[in-house]
């Protein structure tokens, strides 16, 4: 995944993410993710995991968010038939995070 075909993580070696919007009541947040210089807007769920102390005193936050980008809108095409029919690698990526924040003093 890291080759030319794909991330091409020579050239591009970062993903990007930019949020715009967080609507906490639909569990929504939207924004622009970027991937081998190509920037397109996109809506993820968010899921609020709350808000506890670690060991060391600091407050953090938790969330999961999920959704789905098409490769093809990033130029991520490569793909290989398949015998069976079909082909090998599927336009539709999933995404999923757990992130964490950590309140600042």
């Amino acid at each position: 995944m890291k080759s030319a075909e794909f991330f091409d993580v020579e050239k591009y070696p970062t993903i990007g993410f930019e949020s715009a919007n967080y609507n906490a009541a639909e569990g929504k947040i939207s924004g622009s993710i970027t991937i081998k210089d190509v920037t397109k807007q996109i809506t993820l769920d968010v899921e609020f995991g709350g808000v506890n102390k670690d060991p060391w005193g600091n407050q953090k936050a938790g969330f999961s968010t999920s959704g789905k980008i098409n490769r093809a809108d990033f130029g991520l095409t490569w793909n290989a038939a398949l015998e069976s029919s079909g082909v090998m690698v599927s336009e539709e990526v999933k995404l999923l995070a757990e992130v964490q924040f950590v309140k600042q003093a």
